[in-house]
């Protein structure tokens, strides 16, 4: 699933609450360092639009991030 403006965003984080955490974390790990490249490429471009945008995305994916990690048993 396509990660391009915050519906997205929350539309993938929606889909994955269901898997383990462990899936949870690598899946968001995935998609932040993707949209981390397209916030760059973004930026390289001169589009201020679409840098804001995937930078709202990511905040969104960071904040889950934390959630999933704060959930996950510590080793």
């Amino acid at each position: 699933m396509a990660i391009d403006n915050e519906q997205g965003a929350m539309a993938v984080i929606e889909a994955w609450r269901s898997e383990p955490l462990r899936a949870q974390r690598k899946y968001l790990k995935d998609a932040i360092d993707s949209l981390e490249l397209s916030v760059m490429y973004y930026e390289q471009k001169g589009n201020e639009q679409g840098a804001a945008r995937i930078a709202r995305c990511l905040d969104l994916l960071y904040a889950r991030q934390t959630e999933v990690e704060a959930a996950m048993p510590s080793s």
